[in-house]
């Protein structure tokens, strides 16, 4: 083997097999603390906002109001802990990267000894982090104020990972694709935020015609939502082992192509 044969083989082939823990470990600590260093507004911001869904749609909605057999609020609670997770879980890896691009240290992250795939884990760890921390804090004040433990604590937690991983995921995708804020703010006003808000959170999707309810079945957050809601009160739309099905293939294909793209570097390198 020559000095030109290891010259041009790839760092991921001299690396096969091996895991670089303690830059993988730095990454998902940096991750966690920086959204920790404003848990105002990554932690108790989304409480506020989910606690105001809550109280505005109780007002407008509730009352004896009943959707499939339950309470509305007890319908609406596990919706919007959900939504919340996956907005969470979405903005924590795209508002990442875009402002380490955008400020010019994305370096940091490309500089250490680390592959496309220990990357990617690093930004998921810290997106389940920060969605898992909402859900529990969301799901706390659900038990506390409405009564409302998880009927299936397996599936909830299961429905809550795999939200978390497909739009940590996605924003992790829509992080790597915006250049500036704008785009950003774009892909999360025209892409983001009608997949949640179209997606059973608030209302059940038999109550749609025909044509809107067969769209709704093709939105993976509906699946999650409708999941979540599985998993706190035992009822559901689908069938959640369908909804766990399309949920994880969802998130794999998502994963993949974030791996694909962070493997290439297309505009990640400065």
């Amino acid at each position: 083997m020559t000095d030109r044969d290891i010259t041009l083989r790839p760092m991921g082939a001299r690396r096969f097999g091996r895991v670089n823990w303690l830059g993988l470990y730095t990454l998902c600590a940096r991750e966690i603390m920086r959204f920790m260093a404003v848990w105002q507004q990554t932690v108790f911001a989304p409480l506020m906002t989910a606690g105001l869904f809550v109280v505005v749609f109780a007002l407008a909605l509730g009352g004896d109001r009943q959707v499939m057999g339950l309470p509305y609020l007890a319908f609406l609670g596990p919706g919007i802990l959900m939504m919340t997770v996956v907005q969470n879980a979405f903005a924590n890896t795209s508002s990442s990267i875009v402002s380490s691009k955008m400020q010019g240290n994305i370096v940091d992250t490309l500089m250490p000894p680390l592959s496309a795939a220990e990357i990617l884990a690093g930004y998921l760890i810290g997106a389940v982090a920060r969605a898992g921390l909402v859900g529990l804090v969301i799901g706390t004040g659900m038990a506390l104020l409405l009564g409302q433990g998880p009927a299936h604590p397996v599936w909830a937690v299961g429905f809550i990972l795999l939200g978390a991983l497909f739009m940590g995921g996605l924003g992790l995708i829509g992080g790597v694709l915006a250049q500036k804020w704008d785009q950003m703010a774009a892909i999360t006003n025209f892409v983001v935020t009608p997949l949640s808000f179209l997606s059973g959170t608030f209302y059940s999707i038999d109550a749609l015609p025909p044509f809107f309810r067969a769209i709704s079945h093709m939105n993976p957050i509906f699946y999650l939502i409708d999941g979540a809601r599985y998993g706190f009160t035992g009822v559901s739309d689908a069938d959640p082992r369908l909804g766990l099905a399309v949920c994880s293939m969802a998130a794999l294909a998502v994963c993949v192509t974030g791996w694909a793209v962070l493997r290439s570097g297309y505009r990640m390198k400065p």
